[in-house]
């Protein structure tokens, strides 16, 4: 997933492995009698944030895939830099001065930890949690969030600076989703997500201006927004036609030549995704389904359980 900012590579077998097991490791009900309110807590929070500013949702669900894209869901993205030992990952290049939802993610945390005291419920759930519910919110899939993680205590700045670029070609966008053991379909479908969110000028401008699959009059609206040279901070919407709508929209847009983004316009452009978003194009409900199956198969991304990690008090620092 791209970097874009507020407002509103494992061997593959032994990856397969290790998601098995954390896999079953975790569990929807894992806080069914220590904290059973937990999701109606997180919801409450996500619903209210989301109807004061649509563009929440977009940064809530950005935020769990830099969270589980790095080492795994472990919270780590969340962690500042006030120890020698944690070079933060908000200050990464795919991150500074572009991740969003830490002040919610703060709130619901304090909300959990007053009615469920332990503290019980781990940061890293607490942002899986949030991603699902901000795709429901939005008009997005419903799918059961399998519960359990434990956070981390350190974070990886250099993974951080390597998440995929809104500048790779479809050869290196399929490599960095294999290495962590998705399909290329599984990216495409993952990629979804940017139905919702903005994106910054300095990361479209190119595809804008240079790019050989743009839609005319699409292009010619958003330069209004992003100049040839300056505004590398102006946002656009990274779908122009219904921003705030999570659905099959993303492909439909692809299909007719207005991917944002040279990343997202890379998936409709003759290869060999071409089509998945055909079919996703047309089919909402194929859309959901498989969306929310990568997205539970993203959160088993190198969880810790059991005695790894620890339940952070503060999500922003470790214990």
């Amino acid at each position: 997933m791209a970097s874009y900012r507020n407002p509103p590579a494992l061997v593959f077998f032994l990856f397969i492995l290790f998601a098995t097991v954390s896999h079953a490791q975790l569990s929807p009900s894992f806080y069914a009698t220590t904290c059973s309110s937990a999701a109606d807590i997180v919801q409450s929070a996500v619903r209210s944030a989301i109807n004061r500013d649509k563009g929440t949702g977009a940064r809530l669900i950005r935020l769990f895939f830099h969270d589980c894209f790095v080492v795994g869901c472990d919270a780590g993205v969340l962690l500042d830099a006030n120890l020698p030992s944690i070079d933060s990952e908000k200050n990464s290049i795919s991150n500074e001065n572009s991740l969003g939802g830490f002040d919610l993610i703060d709130k619901i945390k304090t909300a959990l930890d007053k009615a469920c005291p332990g503290p019980v419920v781990s940061c890293s759930d607490i942002i899986a949690i949030a991603a699902r519910d901000s795709v429901v919110e939005l008009g997005g899939t419903r799918w059961e969030v399998p519960l359990g993680r434990r956070d981390a205590r350190t974070a990886n700045r250099n993974e951080a600076d390597n998440l995929p670029s809104p500048f790779s070609d479809l050869q290196v966008l399929i490599k960095n989703f294999t290495d962590k053991g998705f399909t290329a379909k599984e990216m495409v479908v993952l990629s979804g997500a940017h139905s919702v969110g903005v994106a910054r000028c300095s990361l479209f401008r190119d595809h804008l201006y240079n790019g050989t699959n743009v839609e005319v009059t699409a292009a010619n609206e958003r330069k209004s927004k992003c100049p040839s040279t300056g505004g590398d901070d102006n946002l656009s919407n990274l779908d122009h036609q219904s921003p705030n709508r999570f659905g099959n929209n993303y492909y439909q847009a692809l299909i007719k030549r207005r991917g944002l983004m040279h990343s997202d316009q890379e998936l409709f452009n003759g290869g060999s995704t071409d089509d998945f978003v055909k079919t996703y194009s047309q089919d909402s409900q194929a859309f959901f389904a498989d969306f929310g199956n990568a997205m539970i198969k993203l959160g088993n991304l190198n969880t810790l359980t059991g005695n790894k990690g620890e339940i952070r008090t503060n999500c922003r620092k470790i214990n």
